[in-house]
């Protein structure tokens, strides 16, 4: 009787022990799972960070990189035995500057875009469209808002587009415009010689109207004109052309602080 109490007894504690052993086992299995599962969430969420600062970089962004670089540079003095520590005091002060510099020129051109976009908010995106490239603001005006084709007098609804953008020019005066007219490949035919003519002619017309009529400094203001040479969209289409055919103001803060400092030499570096 004793020996068959002994032998339940154990086999229930084996049970007993099995169950318990499956439970933390089971317990465990979860919580790995769940750990492996935050670990993948994490990760796509660190490579969608990765993939916007991707987006999201720009000229100036590479810019305050080689700026940062140059810091650490500075830093190392192994790299630079020769200074003083009043050299690489000076010269790590002029990094600094010029990489604030290069900020607050960011800062200005994102500002002015919104203002841009703002203001021309009246008009439909296939006549002109606000954005950034190169570290500057593009104004890109659509033929078929500013002019009849082949023509390079501006109608009225390309007037009011152009007051409006000026209005917002004439309110920041620390800013550089170039006016650039831009053809398709399709030959010109009537009273311009050529497409060269042709995108000349109508950027002229759109300066003469901004300094003109809306009074913008014609000292900020530059006309350019690019012909067929610089496409957005292939010219194999009617709707490639149509979108190849446009006048683009180019809108950049001025820069003459961040020239200075761009022009001068690294503390100790001597010319000819």
């Amino acid at each position: 009787m004793k020996r068959h109490s002994f032998i339940c007894l154990l086999s229930f504690a084996i049970v007993f022990t099995s169950c318990v052993s499956q439970k933390k086992y089971k317990a465990a299995l979860t919580r790995e799972e769940a750990l492996n599962a935050k670990n993948v969430e994490l990760g796509n969420t660190i490579t969608d960070l990765r993939n916007q600062v991707a987006l999201l970089q720009t000229d100036n962004a590479k810019l305050v990189k080689q700026i940062d670089d140059a810091l650490k540079k500075a830093s190392d003095a192994t790299g630079l035995a020769n200074m003083t520590q009043k050299e690489l005091d000076a010269e790590q002060k002029r990094l600094w500057d010029l990489r604030k510099l290069l900020q607050q020129q960011q800062e200005a051109v994102e500002n002015l875009r919104k203002k841009m976009s703002d203001a021309l908010v009246g008009f439909n995106s296939n006549e002109l469209q606000v954005f950034v490239k190169n570290g500057r603001v593009y104004v890109s005006l659509q033929e078929n808002l500013l002019f009849p084709s082949g023509s390079a007098v501006v109608n009225p609804k390309g007037k009011q587009a152009l007051g409006t953008l000026a209005q917002v020019l004439n309110v920041n005066p620390d800013i550089n415009v170039v006016v650039e007219g831009h053809t398709d490949s399709i030959p010109i035919r009537g009273k311009y010689e050529d497409n060269w003519a042709l995108s000349v002619s109508r950027a002229t017309s759109i300066v003469r109207i901004l300094t003109d009529t809306y009074k913008v400094d014609p000292v900020r203001v530059v006309a350019s004109g690019k012909s067929k040479f610089e496409p957005v969209d292939s010219n194999e289409t009617p709707e490639g052309r149509q979108r190849n055919r446009r006048t683009e103001i180019i809108l950049a803060p001025k820069l003459d602080e961040l020239m200075q400092l761009l022009q001068q030499k690294p503390v100790g570096e001597t010319g000819t």
